[in-house]
């Protein structure tokens, strides 16, 4: 059989040194999806390529070494714009520096943490007190990943606002209490609290509202202490590094935990630049028997 570059078929071995890779990994290609061969021999099984697939081939494996989904790999793959090709693997790869700066930030986190430097950590943090009274609250809960945090939070708020004007408007900032830990293997649940005018038409609207996630209460009233923080510091692991300096600030002055944490979003996020205050990260708290 012709083993030439004019379209003709090759043998595995043939294609695998022309492609500079083994038949072991063509034939995980072919299981993953990426490469299939242009012929397989019904009787014997072997497999045969088209010298034209070895720029594919070659293709699968160098992103494969960029630990790109196989999803993504296909779709690079079968894009027939060498152009539109080329922005998936940035989309991808911008994706990739930003997870990896984020886990930089983390790690530089952690080694302060583990030399027992988290105090000046904690150091620019100013802690502060505050009475909240009672208040009306629309509200919808979901169990959510950290990942997801991003994306759920934004579009769940947006839709409590939406949902204000049937409950007399919204009266103070909204807000996100987490009622258990969310990180990448605990997903809460996270409630999302837009606070309002009208208790008949919150509770009306809860009513109405499709999914038991959605719900109308009366928060009752509570004391917080609270750090303010920028819309840089919202990322992770900056913010962990606030609510871990308001609990020491907790430890330190005598108070107890009185609720579940929560964000209090009280400036226009799109509009706010990096170094721009925009959240407060905060505890209930009550006083403790140290106090």
């Amino acid at each position: 059989m012709d083993t030439g570059d004019d379209g003709t078929l090759l043998t595995i071995g043939a294609f695998a040194a022309r492609a500079r890779l083994s038949a072991k990994a063509l034939r995980l290609y072919d299981r993953l999806g990426l490469l299939a061969p242009a012929h397989i021999d019904e009787v014997s099984g072997y497999r045969y390529y088209r010298a034209g697939q070895v720029e594919r081939a070659r293709l699968v494996a160098m992103l494969r070494q960029l630990d790109m989904p196989l999803a993504r790999i296909a779709e690079v793959v079968e894009t027939a714009d060498g152009t539109a090709s080329a922005e998936l693997l940035a989309a991808y790869w911008g994706d990739v520096e930003a997870r990896f700066a984020a886990q930089r930030t983390l790690a530089d986190y952690l080694r302060a943490r583990l030399s027992g430097r988290s105090s000046e950590m904690y150091e620019k943090f100013e802690v502060r007190l505050v009475e909240v009274p009672e208040q009306v609250i629309i509200t919808e809960t979901r169990h959510t990943l950290a990942d997801e945090l991003p994306v759920w939070i934004p579009a769940s708020l947006g839709r409590l606002e939406e949902a204000a004007g049937e409950c007399g408007g919204i009266v103070g900032p909204p807000y996100v209490v987490y009622h258990s830990a969310v990180s990448m293997e605990s997903d809460g649940p996270v409630e999302s609290c837009v606070p309002v005018a009208d208790e008949a038409g919150a509770r009306a609207w809860a009513a109405a509202a499709r999914g038991r996630q959605f719900r109308a209460r009366v928060e009752p009233a509570l004391r917080l202490a609270y750090t303010r923080i920028t819309k840089a510091q919202v990322a992770h692991p900056q913010i962990i590094a606030a609510f871990e300096a308001v609990e020491a600030w907790m430890e330190r002055e005598g108070w107890d935990y009185d609720g579940p944490c929560r964000e209090i979003y009280f400036a226009d996020w799109e509009a706010a630049g990096a170094e721009d205050p925009v959240c407060d990260v905060a505890f209930p708290v009550k006083r403790g028997r140290q106090a």
